[in-house]
């Protein structure tokens, strides 16, 4: 089981969604499990103050080391030391490391995977030092870290066995081995004038199989041409690569 220990002010945002579907049913049939913490249950003030104005002048407010260090020593207190040693801490923010598929599918190894949301302006800096690593879900700024955080706990935790139904379709998805995912159809076979590719309907597996890694190579080739440049090809797919280009050349 993988769980997740997510330290947010707004924990109503990290339980509403993991609730439901996947990770939901991931949850109840005990392959996942998420436990939130929020910093302002670890302020000794009575006021619950999480956040101060920043030193040197500035807009915004930042939020204080001391409720998130006694949030993360609550996590690491009921850890063994092994899990402790091995558990990634996590720091959702924009001057992260961009978060992809191997990241991902890193992460899932792991037994245990803490988790930082900031909010307001900022984190003060001392917060840093408690993350292994920085993640950036894209080049673009959130109002806190929560939304990034559940797309980190969806794509990790659908990867874990037992969450997901069939374990196969995982190894198939866009970029499980680099590259984008072949096109998918079911009934009817006829729609709106638009049908199913006839081989998909002819129950020659093998064909079937070569031609969907053809029409993955060509969708990746067409919207995602960094990523063949990138991905681990095999020479069956060079081969046909090969096939698509000759067959563009002549259209």
């Amino acid at each position: 089981m993988l769980s997740f220990h997510v330290i947010t002010l707004f924990p109503e945002l990290i339980t509403t969604y993991t609730s439901v579907s996947v990770i939901g049913r991931g949850i109840k049939a005990e392959r996942l499990a998420i436990k939130t913490y929020n910093p302002r249950d670890y302020c000794p003030d009575k006021y619950k103050k999480v956040d101060d104005t920043p030193y040197g002048g500035g807009a915004g407010m930042v939020l204080k080391p001391e409720p998130f260090f006694a949030a993360f020593e609550d996590i690491i207190s009921g850890l063994d030391d092994e899990k402790r040693e091995n558990m990634p801490v996590l720091l959702m923010s924009p001057q992260g490391e961009p978060f992809r598929q191997k990241t991902a599918q890193k992460l899932s190894e792991h037994e245990s995977i803490a988790i930082l949301c900031g909010h307001y302006e900022g984190f003060d800096e001392r917060i840093r030092t408690l993350a292994t690593m920085e993640i950036c879900i894209g080049d673009y700024i959130l109002t806190g870290g929560e939304l990034a955080s559940l797309a980190v706990i969806d794509a990790v935790g659908r990867l874990i066995p037992g969450v997901l139904g069939k374990i196969a379709s995982v190894h198939e998805e866009s970029f499980s081995d680099g590259i984008l995912e072949a096109p998918q159809y079911t009934k009817p076979p006829e729609f709106r004038g638009m049908e199913v590719p006839e081989i998909l309907r002819g129950g020659d597996h093998k064909a079937i199989t070569k031609w969907r890694r053809k029409q993955a190579l060509l969708r990746t080739m067409k919207r995602r041409p960094d990523l063949l440049e990138k991905a681990e090809l095999s020479a069956q797919d060079r081969k046909l690569l090969a096939e698509i280009e000759t067959e563009l050349d002549g259209n």
